[in-house]
């Protein structure tokens, strides 16, 4: 991935160009082209109309595709349905025989009569005069009559051997919209562009061309793949907006005073604000992970503002100042906010480093919620104890009568905490023990998730592969295709459908109604086409969903892989049973091949010592069959400011069958005609369409869908079972979507320990030991356990989101801990009280903050798992897994972290002289574990004073 593609095009164009003398003489030169997920049209423009296809195609070509390619981003535009003008020459074999012409004959005339020549300069008085011989007929009625052969009484003419016309190259492909065969044109933008503000500005530049075009022609945007990636990132925006309301409320309903909301709530746009700018000069742009970063960041870039704004608050309600308060409540709270953020960020930095293409998506998103968690932490050092030394209001008549019933509720809470807390400190090890029964009934759950890579988005549009028999022509496809439309029309999901088929493989690209005008989702329309299209003989359909082209996927589909070997006839066998076997298991579906048998060829042998008695090359063999039967180019033909290739073949009528080949004439060497059936003898037989290789290797690609019911970890699980019982020298190589699930599986896993690893060190330093990080880190296992809960729950699978989820989740939990262990080794340290003591008082004192940073962050997940607009099916996974951690972690945090950390200090052996858990009583108000009110509680030694 580090390597520049430009360079590496130029490096490859110079081994090819080197190899290229390698061929023989009349191959084509070899093309190197790059490509990138990007390059799928991102729009389709259809030009129709009464007109003729001349006239359609020249429109097409001339003016919608040049005006088009002026639009500011577009890259290449490609064409479906179109052809290029030629004149065709038609040659009438039986003709040729009468007056004695062969095919060189035609092709030698048409060079030497048919031609402009450059005659130099003339110096004319002091100045030069260009000269040029005008040698090309200037219309087709000059042009038939080209002297072909010199005879007598008559010259042959070209008309009088051939059909002349101005027409078309040979079709080769269709292309029609909902039945009716229209021009049709693909629009790709150019790498790095937006691809919406150049959909803008191809829809603009079409409605002015709208406007020059005659009366009856129409251009227009047939479908536009950007329209889902702006209601996509419009509905991020909007769960944006609604992320920042829900936590304003939560903070409203927690603290019941506006000042204290607005004190909170104004971290927001200074923490994403600053995000935005420092992504700005990153040169990232607002895609779905930056902006799925900021969304999620909502959530995260409070809870340093609420556990410094809480502290300052509750130091407040002791009777200090606010200038004092603000000072003390900040200076003790900010060693466990700088912990928390280290702790996340520690989590996000390693995924920065991921490789391969989803690491840099991966690169954006941590960029992204790295940068918002820090400036959070400082916005809540600096800005937010500045605001509540000015803004902050704790008195009675400053809040709001929620804000008292809250204190109320709260202080319930606290008491009825206090007492199960103490239930968990006196015996630690059966809460230890419960908690490990509990992650072991949740880990349960794990094998019956579904794993993928992407989850399917409903994007309103659906793609139909196509592909008939080999060696069918076009015109024997058109039966096929009308069977296919005709059962595809009859569904009133359907909204638009364009036909393209180019050789033996097509597509059908369609549009559907909006989600809300239709009973069935695409995905379940899916199934239905599917049936549908199976029974047509002759043609095979398999469907594809576009939203899983990209992120790796080369042919859009979730199974892909390759079978490689050296021996090439146990490669066959082996690709054909493994898939065979895959397709009989019913893990998938539309499963295709690259390895295709093509039609027969047939081969021409020349028979040389006949050939060279006769006087007949071997080079005038081929040329004479290229020319008739494969239809040459010979020339060129200017018609109203362009070129226009000149194109030879013989009628249709006389090359349909291998007996035609009879019809053609040689002259040998004494000027005799002579059939071409005496000098060759021809040979039918089978030969591949494609050889295809892969690192060096010969190589079989087969791609397929996930069969209902499974997942595609399943589907690629019984492909390498499969793949176990090739022969030897045969084997399975993920590709496609199937190997970026396992690359991006692994890589996770490995940043997830190394964040795990480098926020241990942070905590060790932080704490100033290393068992306490452990007793913080304890959290983790048991959110995966709430995540896999909450995807089980809401019927959600493991995919790229969902494991962005766990990647948050691991951040955030880790919070509630360390406010737990912080605070009860502050007690312990200024205050001289046992461990267990300690916890008792930190858990009730810091058990608004803990509720209030969890819920605040859970609320930035509503939005999502609510799924309300396109693109939720990425964004619910990730709130699911959010969702289930937060609320198990939390409820389980409260009880097995301290009860882990009595245990782990009961271990190192403080036992001895502290007092065992069963002499804890009730303390005095001066302890605050169990006072009804703050405003009772006594001041407690700090870090301040």
């Amino acid at each position: 991935m580090s390597r520049n593609v430009d360079l590496a095009l130029q490096d490859i164009q110079a081994r090819v160009a080197a190899a290229q003398r390698s061929l023989p003489k009349d191959v084509p030169a070899a093309t190197v082209s790059k490509s990138n997920p990007d390059d799928q049209p991102i729009l389709q423009i259809a030009v129709t109309g009464p007109y003729s296809r001349q006239m359609l195609a020249d429109v097409a070509r001339y003016q919608v595709q040049e005006r088009l390619q002026t639009v500011p981003g577009v890259g290449q535009i490609t064409l479906s349905g179109y052809l290029n003008r030629n004149v065709r020459i038609w040659l009438d074999a039986s003709k040729l025989a009468e007056k004695n012409v062969v095919a060189n004959d035609i092709i030698n005339a048409i060079r030497t009569e048919h031609v402009d020549v450059p005659g130099g300069q003339l110096d004319a008085g002091g100045r030069q005069l260009d000269v040029r011989l005008l040698g090309e007929a200037l219309d087709l009625e000059t042009f038939k009559k080209i002297v072909v052969k010199k005879s007598k009484p008559s010259p042959v003419y070209l008309e009088d051997v051939a059909l002349v016309e101005d027409g078309f190259e040979d079709a080769t492909s269709i292309a029609r919209l909902d039945g009716v065969p229209l021009q049709a044109l693909g629009i790709l933008k150019q790498r790095g562009t937006n691809a919406v503000a150049v959909a803008d500005g191809v829809r603009a530049k079409v409605n002015e061309i709208q406007s020059t075009l005659p009366e009856g022609m129409k251009v227009e945007v047939l479908f536009d793949s950007t329209v889902f990636i702006s209601e996509s990132v419009h509905e991020l925006e909007l769960e944006l907006v609604m992320a920042v309301a829900l936590t304003a409320l939560v903070c409203w309903l927690f603290l019941g005073s506006l000042s204290s909301t607005m004190n909170v709530v104004l971290a927001i746009p200074m923490s994403l604000l600053g995000t935005v700018a420092t992504t700005y000069f990153f040169g990232f742009t607002l895609n779905t992970f930056t902006l799925l970063g900021l969304s999620l960041a909502v959530g995260l870039v409070v809870d340093d503002a609420v556990m410094v704004m809480e502290n300052i608050y509750r130091h407040a309600e002791m009777g200090k100042n606010r200038v004092r308060a603000a000072s003390d409540g900040t200076k003790e709270i900010t060693t466990a906010a700088l912990a928390a953020t280290l702790a996340v960020i520690a989590i996000f930095m390693p995924v920065i480093f991921m490789n391969g293409v989803i690491g840099k998506f991966f690169f954006q998103f941590g960029v992204t919620l790295s940068v918002a968690v820090m400036l959070s932490y400082f916005e809540a050092i600096t800005l937010a104890p500045a605001r509540c030394a000015q803004m902050l209001n704790t008195s009675r008549e400053g809040r709001s009568k929620l804000g008292i019933a809250v204190d109320k509720g709260f202080s319930a809470l606290e008491r009825f905490y206090a007492r199960i807390l103490r239930g968990a400190l006196t015996h630690p090890v059966k809460v230890l023990v419960s908690a490990i029964i509990i992650l072991a009934a949740t880990s349960t759950l794990a094998t019956r998730i579904k794993t993928e890579f992407i989850p399917s988005q409903d994007q309103s549009r659906l793609n139909v592969r196509l592909s008939t028999e080999a060696g069918s022509t076009p015109v024997a496809a058109q039966p096929l295709l009308a069977r296919a439309e005709e059962r595809i029309a009859k569904h009133p999901e359907i909204a638009r459908m364009l036909v393209t088929l180019s050789g033996t493989s097509g597509q059908i690209s369609l549009t559907l109604v909006p989600p809300e005008e239709r009973k069935v989702t695409a995905q379940e329309l899916m199934m239905t086409l599917r049936k549908d299209l199976q029974g047509i003989a002759g043609l095979r359909a398999s469907i594809q969903d576009p939203s899983q082209q990209g992120f790796g996927a080369s042919k859009g589909s979730p199974v892909d892989f390759t079978i490689r070997g050296a021996d090439w006839d146990v490669l066959v066998a082996s690709a054909t049973k493994l898939k065979t076997e895959l397709e009989s298991s019913g893990m998938v579906t539309d499963i295709n091949s690259d390895y295709q048998m093509g039609a027969s060829e047939l081969q021409i042998i020349p028979d040389r010592r006949r050939a060279t008695d006769l006087g007949v090359s071997v080079n005038d063999l081929g040329t004479t069959i290229s020319a008739l039967v494969g239809g040459n180019t010979i020339g060129k033909y200017s018609t109203e400011g362009r070129r226009v290739d000149v194109r030879m073949r013989l009628l249709a009528s006389q090359r349909t069958r291998p007996e035609d080949l009879s019809l053609i004439m040689m002259r040998s060497g004494n000027s005799q005609l002579v059939p071409l059936s005496l000098l060759v003898t021809e040979q039918e037989t089978p030969v591949l369409q494609t050889i295809s290789r892969l690192d060096r290797e010969r190589a079989i690609s087969i791609t397929a869908n996930v069969g209902p019911g499974h997942s595609q970890a399943e589907a690629m699980a019984k492909v390498a079972e499969l793949g176990k019982e090739l022969p030897l020298g045969i084997r399975v190589v993920a590709g496609g979507q199937a190997s970026q699930l396992q690359e991006t599986t692994s890589g996770l896993w490995f940043a997830l320990g190394v964040g795990i690893l480098v926020a241990y060190m942070v905590l060790a330093s932080q704490f100033n030991s290393f068992l306490h990080p452990v007793t913080v880190l304890t959290i983790l296992p048991l959110a995966i356990s709430g995540a896999i809960l909450g995807l089980f729950v809401t019927g959600k699978s493991l995919n790229l989101f969902s494991m962005i989820g766990l990647l948050l989740l691991m951040g955030i939990v880790k919070k509630n801990s360390i406010l737990l262990v912080e605070y009860a080794e502050q007690v312990r340290e200024h205050e001289g009280l046992p461990f267990w003591e300690a916890m008792l008082k930190a858990g009730p004192l810091r058990l608004r903050p803990i509720l209030m940073t969890t819920v605040a962050t859970m609320m930035s997940a509503v939005p999502p798992i609510l799924g309300l607009g396109p693109g939720t099916e990425t964004r619910s996974p990730m709130a699911a897994a959010v969702l289930g951690g937060l609320v198990v972690s939390t409820i389980l945090s409260l009880l097995v972290v301290p009860a882990f950390y009595v245990v782990a200090l009961r271990i190192r052996g403080k036992l001895i002289k502290d007092k065992p858990p069963e002499e804890i009583h009730d303390h005095a108000p001066a302890h605050g574990e169990l006072t009804p009110r703050h405003s009772e509680r006594q001041p407690r030694t700090n870090v301040g004073h």
